[in-house]
């Protein structure tokens, strides 16, 4: 069953409009969760970038058993809005509805009930019609965005002159939104970050109320796999890397003690300590300060003396992850971020993205266009 939904999975995919909500990176071609935080902070910072006291809100969404509560009929006519094939729908309906569930306990079964809403727990196709299900959530206003990486969402507010009327009238709309369509927002799991440079003391931001309940405002938050802190700062996000890999290194001693051969331990080391070093790396190294970079090939540095052998040093993975990443989206016309590749006249170099500030030049963008001149 599993097989024949990845291909029908595939062949939803296909079939989907190239207009189709461009802030959802869950569940596309060339997307993934590096090109959803890099979008999100490259929104913050070009606002923050351009003018004196702005300054930008994020609400971090959390929903209640968001899977459990789609409504089969309603993703029904979303999927005939979309253009898909009237059978591919009535299949999907049908697939949704009526589903037999029984729990067993051990020896004990349960009697079993017929469910019609929501979608099976560890299907295949869950995200993506999940994904599909909330295509129509997307901003209003010119001054906010809403990215999703498939239930993860984060409301953008780009916020000038203290005018906080466009990303409050978001927040309402949202609320309304999920009333509609039958999605619980989880108030005391939801969260908002503000991202403030300026120097003033005392500024006095309107606090945000959802059903009557305020939300939590937090100095940093955990959006898929990264801790983005409210002044954009990476220490925190590296310290919990640096930590988390050093524990692995005691796991990779064991394997050398067993005398395993040098191909062995370098895969063990890419598989779990290299990857925990690089996640997501594109959106965060080149923000990262010396010390932090450090902290990190120090770690680097004690896996090669456990294995008595030379590994590739984190600056040069990022560069070339960077190049790779850049080359993608340049080549991806739908990508929400490929405006930012733009050619010079003479066809051979890439326009330079406008940074006033060192945190803006040094942010994922301007870094890959840097590095695809060089080439």
């Amino acid at each position: 069953m599993k097989c024949f939904e990845r291909l029908m999975r595939d062949h939803i995919t296909s079939s989907l409009p190239a207009t189709i909500d461009s802030l959802q990176f869950a569940y596309r071609t060339n997307r993934s969760t590096d090109d959803a935080i890099s979008h999100l902070l490259h929104t913050s910072l070009s606002h923050l970038d351009t003018g004196r006291g702005n300054y930008v809100r994020m609400l971090f969404v959390d929903y209640s058993s968001a899977f459990n509560t789609i409504i089969p009929s309603k993703l029904f006519t979303k999927l005939t809005d979309l253009g898909l094939s009237s059978s591919l729908c009535q299949w999907i309906l049908n697939f949704l509805t009526d589903r037999p569930q029984s729990v067993r306990v051990g020896k004990q079964v349960s009697p079993s009930i017929s469910l019609s809403t929501g979608v099976p727990q560890g299907c295949v196709l869950s995200p993506l019609l999940y994904s599909l299900y909330t295509y129509d959530c997307v901003a209003t206003s010119d001054t906010t965005s809403i990215v999703k990486f498939a239930d993860d969402t984060v409301v953008v507010g780009l916020i000038s002159d203290n005018i906080e009327m466009a990303y409050l009238e978001e927040i309402r709309n949202l609320e309304t939104w999920c009333q509609e369509n039958n999605l619980l927002l989880n108030i005391s799991k939801t969260k908002e970050l503000i991202v403030d440079f300026t120097t003033k003391q005392g500024r006095n931001y309107k606090p945000l109320i959802i059903s009557g309940t305020p939300v939590e405002r937090v100095d940093s938050f955990r959006y898929l796999g990264v801790h983005i802190t409210q002044d954009l700062s990476w220490s925190c996000h590296i310290n919990t890397l640096v930590k988390k890999a050093r524990q692995c290194l005691f796991f990779l001693r064991r394997l050398r003690d067993f005398h395993l051969p040098l191909k062995v331990l370098k895969n063990f080391y890419s598989c779990t300590i290299e990857s925990i070093l690089t996640g997501n790396i594109c959106t965060w190294f080149g923000n990262s300060t010396k010390q932090d970079r450090r902290d990190l090939q120090r770690v680097v540095r004690s896996a090669e003396r456990i294995i008595q052998s030379e590994l590739p040093d984190l600056l040069s993975i990022y560069t070339k992850r960077c190049k790779s990443k850049a080359r993608k989206i340049m080549m991806d016309l739908s990508h929400p971020n490929n405006g930012l590749f733009s050619l010079l006249r003479s066809g051979k170099r890439f326009r330079s993205l406008k940074a006033k500030t060192e945190r803006m030049r040094r942010s994922f963008f301007p870094q890959a266009i840097r590095v695809l001149n060089q080439v």
